[in-house]
């Protein structure tokens, strides 16, 4: 949500079976009733989750990718705050994108190894990728996004295309895989809600309305991501690639209202740039905040993505042999991982495999069609399932587990969806298993 641009927006979600959803401007759901009602529907799913044996021999780590700190020129967070919101959401992998530059090393100087239970693991944001590179890259630069690719990949690093909404018709070969939802991308066609945050008043105006409801204020402008899926079914269809979801956390939205002299207040986008200076008597509850305060005091701030907020919103969950940078680049390249929108529920002990008489595969398998071969899922909550084939669905069933014989070879993944306060909503993306014709 750093750089605030225009996207055309995606009006409508066609869906099968003639099914459509609007898309509404994130703005809209900004009103208090309808964050009410968000809530407590949210709050609703806890009694109806169960928890669930992962089945086969992996266990499920949650990762969150593409996140920046105080590296990054946008961003001022610090690795204590950003390891702490990530053990309040259940993270236990922050894979870094930094954005290069001279004065640092984002390979060498980059956050990783552990730290109080968390694996970090350094990366970059660079040239349209998040790269994971193996060594150092400082004082490279390759030509080409062929070239960049080739030289990360040719060393055993992970390299995804980042947002796609930019760079929709590249094909480079031998990548690791592409996001699927990036948190940036969702924000930028969301046009009423980018002119609301450029005026602080408004900000001002919405500051108990964001303290009432952190997460579902945040989480508003959460859409399915129907350009971004529909080209990774294109990509996939060449080779296989692995679906991440990028959260793009900065925690770099907001204000800061300090006291300046006599009734005057500075107000400051959450980098200490200067928005608007006012008087204190403009801010709701001006009195209340100056009580025990003394010019040149920080009377409040206000932060709409904090690290917190923005890694429960969406995260890349891992199926890993072991907490361990190997363990973790090994599942990326496996395809054995899905995305979930953790902030609607927690989706622990999703599973989507190939099933045959002898043989469990997990996502990102590549198998060859097989008598008596079925695909079979299974989720936490009853859900919405539509399985797709090559981008198109094949089925569509309501419950906790689903099950389809396979009769036909292609690439397949599951879609799990919520209904939330009268809306239909996304809530889990598998990655595919790819099924080949026999020989």
């Amino acid at each position: 949500m750093q750089n605030i641009c225009k996207l055309t927006p995606l009006l409508v979600v066609t869906m099968a079976l003639g099914t459509t959803i609007a898309r509404a401007d994130a703005l809209t759901k900004l009103e208090p009733k309808k964050l009410e009602a968000v809530h407590q529907a949210v709050q609703a799913l806890r009694a109806d989750w169960k928890a669930l044996p992962r089945l086969g021999p992996f266990r499920e780590h949650r990762a969150n990718l593409h996140v920046h700190s105080r590296w990054s020129h946008d961003s001022r967070g610090t690795i204590d705050e950003i390891v702490a919101a990530a053990k309040v959401t259940g993270t236990s992998v922050l894979m870094f994108n930094e954005h290069p530059a001279e004065y640092y090393d984002f390979f060498k100087d980059g956050h990783q190894g552990m730290k109080d239970g968390v694996l970090l693991i350094p990366g970059a944001e660079s040239q349209g990728f998040l790269a994971f590179p193996t060594m150092s890259l400082r004082g490279v630069t390759p030509g080409t996004p062929q070239d960049y690719s080739d030289l990360v990949r040719g060393r055993g690093g992970l390299m995804f295309v980042s947002h796609l909404e930019e760079r929709m018709d590249w094909n480079v070969r031998g990548v690791t895989g592409v996001e699927i939802y990036n948190t940036h991308a969702d924000f930028k066609d969301e046009k009423k809600m980018i002119a609301a945050l450029r005026n602080p008043l408004w900000l001002l105006q919405a500051t108990e309305m964001v303290r009432r409801y952190p997460q579902e204020s945040y989480s508003a402008l959460q859409d399915y991501p129907a350009d971004y899926l529909k080209r990774w079914d294109e990509l996939c269809a060449s080779a296989p690639h692995t679906g991440v979801s990028a959260n793009d956390a900065h925690q770099n939205i907001g204000l800061v209202v300090r006291w300046v002299a006599g009734d005057k207040a500075r107000v400051e986008d959450a980098l200490g740039k200067l928005l608007i200076e006012l008087d204190v008597a403009a801010i709701p509850g001006s009195d209340g905040l100056r009580k025990g305060k003394q010019v040149g005091d920080e009377l409040f701030r206000l932060l709409l993505d904090p690290y917190e907020n923005s890694l429960r919103h969406v995260g890349t969950h891992l199926l890993l042999t072991e907490l361990s940078e190997k363990a973790v680049r090994e599942s990326l390249e496996a395809g054995r991982a899905f995305v979930a929108f953790d902030w609607l529920a927690n989706s622990t002990g999703f599973d989507f495999a190939a099933v045959t008489e002898s043989q469990r595969l997990e996502m990102g398998s590549q198998l060859v069609m097989t008598r008596g071969l079925s695909l079979r899922g299974q989720a936490p909550l009853p859900v919405h399932w539509r399985l797709l084939r090559n981008g198109k669905v094949v089925e569509e069933s309501v419950g906790r587990t689903l099950s389809f014989p396979v009769v036909e070879s292609g690439n397949y993944r599951a879609e799990a969806w919520l209904d939330i306060a009268g809306e239909r909503t996304l809530w889990i993306l598998s990655n595919p298993l790819y099924i080949a014709p026999p020989d």
